[in-house]
C-alpha cells in the first residue's frame, strides 16, 4: 500500500468524522427541530459519504470496495430522502418552525 494511498484515506476518514461531529454539535445547539435536522442531515450525510470513500481508497480495487460502493450508493439517497420525509410529517403533523419568513421580514 503507497504512502499517498494512506494519507488520502487519513484525510477522507478525518474529514468525515470531523462532518459528522458538526452534525452531533448543531443537534445540541441549534433552535427547534426543522434547523437541526437540516444540519443534521447535511453533516451526516457527507460525513459517511467521505468514511465510507476513505475506506474505499483503503481497500483499493477488490470486492470490499465493490460492497462499500453499494453502501455508500445507498447512504446517498436513502439519508437525504429519510431527513426529508421526517421533517415533511412534522410540518403536516402540526409542528411549526421556530420562525417564518414573515416574521423575519417585520423584524
Amino acid at each position: 500500500m503507497s504512502d499517498i494511498q494512506n494519507l488520502i484515506t487519513i484525510v477522507m476518514v478525518t474529514l468525515g468524522t470531523f462532518f459528522m461531529f458538526v452534525g452531533s454539535w448543531g443537534i445540541v445547539r441549534l433552535p427547534d427541530f426543522y434547523s437541526r435536522s437540516h444540519a443534521v442531515s447535511l453533516s451526516d450525510t457527507l460525513g459517511i459519504l467521505l468514511i465510507l470513500g476513505g475506506l474505499m481508497v483503503y481497500e483499493g480495487f477488490s470486492l470490499n470496495s465493490a460492497k462499500l460502493f453499494i453502501a455508500l450508493v445507498f447512504m446517498a439517497h436513502a439519508s437525504p430522502t429519510g431527513s426529508h420525509a421526517i421533517a415533511r410529517a412534522a410540518f403536516r403533523g402540526g409542528l411549526k418552525p421556530l420562525f417564518t419568513r414573515t416574521e423575519n421580514r417585520e423584524k
